[in-house]
């Protein structure tokens, strides 16, 4: 008995019906497919293989059929690229997250621990050092507005800011925080 005897003795009538439907249909189907993926040739491979897998699923159906099978591969082909294409939408392609791990972000741990120790400098302040820091600085006023705004002659303002920012810088030096 020869060698090719005993292995078409083994075959399955799938097994034939797949040969067949591969060596007829494989390369026309990869050609249709890659139009369909935008010559992404390993994307159109991978959608002929299971497009013959689910032909292999359905061969009886397919063995009975009459007339061509192409129709059905293709039909099959062109969903299996839709479902693709539609859930590659729905769920965002993964990467890497290492590369996030070297961009620079804004750190505001360091602006709110800033503003809460500035915070505190600021209440060592006497009342009327505070209140002519924040009409000049934090308001934006100038020296008239703010003398204007707290009753007081400008020469006072001018006074109390000077000693309000001296007072600041030691408060700020026993916090730990220098220029």
């Amino acid at each position: 008995m020869r060698k090719d005897a005993v292995v078409a003795d083994r075959t399955s009538p799938d097994e034939e019906l797949m040969r067949a439907l591969y060596d007829e249909h494989a390369g026309p189907l990869l050609t249709f497919v890659l139009r369909l993926v935008a010559g992404d040739r390993q994307r159109a491979e991978d959608v002929v293989q299971e497009t013959l897998l689910r032909a292999w699923r359905n061969a009886d159906r397919l063995r009975g059929a009459p007339g061509s099978v192409r129709p059905w591969l293709v039909t099959v082909a062109r969903r299996i690229v839709i479902d693709n294409h539609r859930s590659r939408r729905a769920r965002p392609r993964e990467v890497d997250p290492a590369p996030l791990e070297l961009i620079p972000a804004a750190d505001e741990i360091d602006r709110a621990l800033r503003l809460m120790t500035i915070s505190d400098a600021l209440g060592d302040l006497t009342e009327a050092h505070r209140e002519a820091l924040i009409e000049t600085y934090f308001k934006g006023r100038t020296v008239s507005e703010a003398a204007e705004a707290l009753g007081v002659p400008a020469g006072t303002v001018r006074s109390r800011v000077f000693y309000a920012l001296r007072s600041m810088r030691l408060s700020l030096e026993e916090r730990g925080v220098t220029a």
